[in-house]
């Protein structure tokens, strides 16, 4: 129904705007892509029970007439007529999917299902926000999207890891049984405006840390590596993903910046950007965190034409920026208060 409307469109020169659905659509990447499927002229249902999500991420969005704001649970299931589904609703980083483990797990399967049955019964397409965390601590590298991965399915982190792999399977067997017209994304480390300055992950632990003048906290010797995606780049893959035609569209995609530092790495150009004199504090490396983690993307390459643009400096540059108004703005309203 949906190619048969865009035909049409086509052929009578008129654009088909579609209505769209973003779990999670108050979170860190779920607000940009909110942003940037507005900017394209359609109209958006951001869904969000903001456990993670903030309504400040989505304010600006709040007088669009296109724009619908629904606070909800994915785990509940809920009756919307949409076109598309973009299910990006879960805690992305360990403190907070390991804060209610058993919630993290119910978002991700019942989340996935509550979704897919929407999906299959007013023919959306749906595309699922999957993780690298599927590959757990690899032992192939760069990863690609045929491997199977090397996770501990009873570890701290396994809730969400194990989470977005049955999210994946219950994609494939929509897909499969009931010819649910699937995408499956998995995303690895991203970064950007809209971070939570507590979420825990290494980008906004390091900025953070170094505006306030503090030791940056480096789990291990700080040899182990990730790949930074800048999340605009990473909102372009999603929606190149979603939009792409093609046989076997349903199988994973990795999205990513195959790009790889390490942590003293990153911590250095942290310092640098900041302009703060860095000194690191080294703690335990946490159980099952990867040692090597890049994407090998030739996939997306081939099948979508997609390829990260921002460099690392120039997207952290953004990154400080966005914190530095963060901190100084909460400095401002704690000098305000009464004491």
């Amino acid at each position: 129904m949906l190619i048969l409307l865009c035909v049409l469109c086509a052929l009578c020169g008129e654009n088909f705007l579609m209505r769209i659905l973003v779990t999670g659509g108050a979170g860190f990447i779920g607000s940009h892509l909110c942003e940037r499927l507005l900017s394209e002229g359609n109209e958006v249902i951001c869904l969000d029970n903001f456990f993670t999500g903030r309504k400040t991420n989505i304010a600006h969005l709040l007088d669009d007439s296109n724009f619908e704001l629904v606070r909800h649970d994915v785990t509940e299931p809920i009756l919307l007529e949409v076109d598309q589904i973009y299910n990006m609703a879960c805690p992305a980083s360990p403190v907070h999917y390991q804060f209610n483990p058993v919630k993290t797990v119910k978002t991700s399967v019942m989340g996935a299902i509550n979704m897919l049955g929407m999906a299959k019964r007013v023919k959306a397409r749906i595309l699922q926000a999957s993780t690298s965390e599927v590959y757990g601590d690899p032992l192939i590298h760069p990863q690609t999207e045929d491997y199977f991965g090397n996770v501990n399915p009873i570890g701290l982190r396994s809730c969400y890891d194990e989470g977005k792999r049955v999210a994946e399977t219950l994609m494939m067997d929509y897909h499969r049984q009931n010819g649910v017209d699937t995408r499956i994304v998995r995303i690895f480390n991203t970064y950007g405006e809209r971070m939570l300055e507590n979420d825990g992950r290494v980008v906004s632990n390091f900025i953070v840390q170094a505006l306030r003048g503090k030791e940056l906290t480096v789990y291990g010797d700080g040899s182990q590596t990730r790949s930074f995606c800048y999340v605009s780049d990473l909102v372009d893959g999603l929606i190149k993903l979603m939009n792409t035609e093609g046989e076997d569209m349903h199988l994973p995609v990795n999205i990513g910046n195959p790009g790889e530092f390490t942590m003293n790495e990153l911590a250095a150009e942290v310092g640098k950007i900041t302009g703060k004199d860095i000194k690191l504090k080294h703690l335990a490396l946490p159980q099952d965190d990867p040692k090597q983690r890049q994407p090998n993307i030739e996939r997306a390459k081939a099948v979508l034409g997609w390829e990260p643009k921002v460099p690392l400096a120039e997207g952290l540059k953004k990154t400080v920026h966005y914190f530095e108004t963060l901190i100084n703005g909460n400095a401002a309203a704690a000098a305000d208060a009464p004491h």
